[in-house]
């Protein structure tokens, strides 16, 4: 793979087309204009998945774990990763989807997480530990990536699976979790906000 092939140099990007509900070919063989939806959804996309990336390298270097489980954090931000690039593809339109098992296993992680914490009232002035607030703010390139993939289903008729959108709509759930726990876990106790 080249690392540039010169077809972008026009503004446009290459997406799969779908032929009888197949990706066609290996390749991208549909061009769209990358200020188009669906480039700005691949990219939010794309911005969440690389920022993952300083947060694993974080949470392996803090070696928290998800206490129940034994799951490290580092561990749960790659399947995260390894989701997205599913998600990815599926928004450029090869046959990939997320299945209904990685939205249950990103629900019970949620809900697992939920019981070794505190009982949250209120919403959380962002920051404690670097970690947190990394989390944090993956959390709202999360929730961006989700308006843009929504847009893309709603104005450009392309079709993304039932349970990639929840996954979709989960993963701002789970990277707050995260961040309450990484809080938690170093004795941080977090500022609600004081509205005045």
């Amino acid at each position: 793979m080249a690392l540039f092939t010169g077809k972008g140099d026009k503004g446009t990007t290459g997406l799969f087309s779908r032929k009888g509900g197949q990706a066609s070919g290996l390749g991208c063989d549909q061009r769209v204009s990358k200020s188009s939806a669906i480039a700005e959804a691949l990219g939010s996309l794309d911005e969440i998945n690389s920022f993952l990336g300083l947060i694993k390298v974080k949470a392996k270097e803090s070696e928290l774990r998800v206490t129940s489980q034994e799951l490290r954090m580092d561990e749960i931000v790659n399947e995260i990763q390894q989701n997205l690039f599913i998600i990815q593809a599926e928004v450029a339109g090869a046959d990939k989807t997320i299945n209904e098992e990685k939205l249950r296993e990103v629900e019970s992680l949620i809900n697992t997480i939920e019981k070794e914490l505190p009982p949250i009232k209120s919403f959380f002035v962002s920051g404690g530990t670097e970690l947190a607030s990394l989390f944090d703010i993956a959390r709202t390139m999360a929730r961006r990536a989700e308006r843009r993939v929504t847009a893309v289903i709603e104005n450009e008729d392309r079709k993304v699976g039932e349970w990639t959108r929840s996954y979709l709509n989960r993963l701002s759930s789970i990277l707050y979790a995260l961040a309450r726990l990484s809080n938690h876990k170093s004795g941080i106790k977090e500022q609600p906000p004081t509205y005045r």
